[in-house]
């Protein structure tokens, strides 16, 4: 048994930021704060700020006239650099008390939960377009979750322990860390996901070379200051911003990849374990892959479904975060007896959905990301516009004069397998196919067949028969599965987060699943009383 307990957490309480409230008003000087500087990232090796003269602009979404900072891109020499920084500080850091691990991470999450609540939501919200309550729900809720929640799961890991030691041995289990390297390639989509996916592995003794996403270096950055301020060792986590292929490339190849923890697009993971299987005979043990990957996630209605439910978890599923979630609801079955009263609510709810800075706390969506995914999902929006099988039913306008802005958009199709039923559009657009209602089952078969994903999907229904059925025939096709609720908003320690098929590896992160990744158990048996003679009794 572990020393030391670590005190069982609560999630963490999503502040409201209602008006005249203290948190709005911190928020707000923070923001105000933030605008008003420019500033300058480096690159983090070993605890070392390096610049290295190659640098991109962090631009504000909503705003592209402002101008944040520059972060500075890592060179080949500097990763090679980083790879020995980190297998330096490996040795030391993997036979650290794992309770003084753990403390690092906890105190981390402290410093977020109280003096940096507002530095992380403010940076969240400029540098990734995010109102104040979904930068709320992520940058500071769910990644406190993951610093404190996952420390318990490591103690939990630690005191599984063989169940059987027969008189005269002692059988024991440890669990080390990984013989290399891991590389964290995280996402620009949530902030949250930034923190986790180095912070799991160095957790459990590794060390880890941390990519953020270009488009989210601007928090990942500030989290990585507040990792250090907590007391991380310099080398255990090195904060690498960079192009990916120049990055991925290097690094993949490299003999002493011991993990990849991944977040992002379904090519872009199918690339990488290519690299991997391409160059497995060089590596100095089979590297560890967990990928959170592409989703194109559904809500089906049965006829007996709450409509008023339904047409709100359509429109929080679809458009908040601006859809730029893999869990956001992209694709809807409602059946044919119910649809001109969800349309009517639909149009008429959609009417009240407002865009626009996310200073205004009024508006419930921002803009997205960036011009490249400006442009990728805009061109969904017009083939729907020019297909015959398709019509637009609310929103279909965008502009990006000033921000990249996307009006919220459902298409209503009457093809099951149109093109935005079945690709992963990663944008605020919901594509709907009206279903016969004596087809309830037919259409639940399309459901699993029509894309290649299975990460998350909702099922809405009154008829318990018609949720058991549900339940049975959807079984593979999402790895979060929600009855009478939209497809998002996984909470940690309450629903593990992850998929199978096109979405990911499924180790759910937010679990102890995903940290026994990052271990490799070594069984020890040890015989007080050997034997000194080789023959045994029957032998006599």
């Amino acid at each position: 048994m572990t020393k030391y307990k670590i005190p069982l957490p609560i999630n963490e309480t999503i502040k409201s930021y209602l008006k005249g409230s203290p948190e709005r008003e911190e928020l707000l000087k923070k923001i105000k704060e933030l605008k008003s500087e420019k500033i300058d990232i480096p690159i983090i090796i070993g605890g070392k700020e390096i610049r290295t003269g190659e640098t991109v602009d962090i631009i504000c979404p909503h705003d592209k006239s402002l101008v944040l900072g520059k972060a500075h891109l890592v060179n080949k020499e500097l990763i090679e650099e980083a790879i020995e920084t980190a297998l330096k500080a490996r040795k030391e850091w993997a036979s650290m008390p794992w309770e003084h691990r753990a403390s690092i991470f906890l105190k981390a999450a402290e410093l977020i939960a109280g003096p940096y609540r507002a530095l992380m939501n403010a940076s969240t919200m400029l540098g990734q377009s995010k109102t104040a309550f979904q930068a709320e729900i992520d940058s500071a809720c769910e990644i406190i979750d993951f610093l404190r929640f996952n420390p318990c799961y490591m103690e939990q890991i630690y005191e599984e322990q063989p169940l059987v030691s027969p008189t005269g041995m002692w059988n024991r289990s440890e669990y080390r860390a990984l013989e290399g390297f891991i590389f964290a390639v995280t996402p620009f989509n949530f902030t949250s996901i930034g923190g986790n996916l180095p912070t799991a592995p160095a957790m459990m003794g590794n060390v880890v070379l941390w990519k953020p996403a270009t488009t989210s270096i601007y928090s990942n950055y500030f989290f990585m200051k507040i990792l250090e301020e907590a007391g991380l060792p310099a080398g255990v986590i090195n904060f690498i911003p960079g192009r990916g292929a120049s990055i991925g490339n290097i690094l993949l190849e490299n003999e002493y990849l011991a993990g990849v923890h991944f977040t992002g697009s379904t090519n872009v993971f199918n690339n990488m374990w290519k690299t991997i299987g391409n160059n497995i005979s060089k590596y100095h043990c089979y590297p560890r892959v967990v990928g959170e990957t592409g989703g194109k996630d559904f809500v089906f209605a049965h006829s007996t479904a709450d409509r008023e439910a339904l047409v709100t978890a359509l429109i929080r599923g679809a458009f908040e975060f601006q859809g730029q979630k893999c869990s956001a609801a992209s694709r809807a079955y409602i059946p044919q007896s119910m649809w001109s009263e969800v349309k009517e609510r639909l149009v008429t709810d959609m009417k009240e959905v407002k865009m626009g800075d996310i200073e205004d706390f009024t508006n419930f969506v921002g803009a997205v990301i960036d011009k490249n995914a400006f442009r990728s999902i805009t061109e969904y929006i017009d083939y729907a516009k020019e297909s015959n099988e398709a019509e637009i039913l609310c929103g279909g306008k965008y502009d990006d004069s000033k921000g990249y802005f996307i009006d919220p958009t459902i298409i209503v199709t009457t093809n099951p397998k149109f093109k935005t039923m079945q690709e992963e559009i990663f944008g605020p657009v919901l594509t709907i196919y009206v279903y016969p209602d004596s087809e309830f089952e037919k259409t639940l078969e399309l459901c699993d067949q029509t894309s290649p994903y299975a990460l998350t999907g909702a099922i809405f229904a009154q008829d318990r028969n018609a949720i058991v059925t549900a339940d049975r025939m959807l079984i593979n096709s999402a790895g979060n599965f929600y009855i009478n609720d939209k497809p998002t908003g996984a909470v940690v320690g309450q629903q593990p987060f992850g998929g199978a098929r096109g979405s990911g590896t499924n180790d759910k992160a937010g679990s102890y699943l995903n940290l026994l990744r990052w271990v490799s158990s070594r069984t020890i048996k040890e015989t007080f009383t050997p034997p000194k003679n080789f023959k045994y009794p029957f032998m006599s």
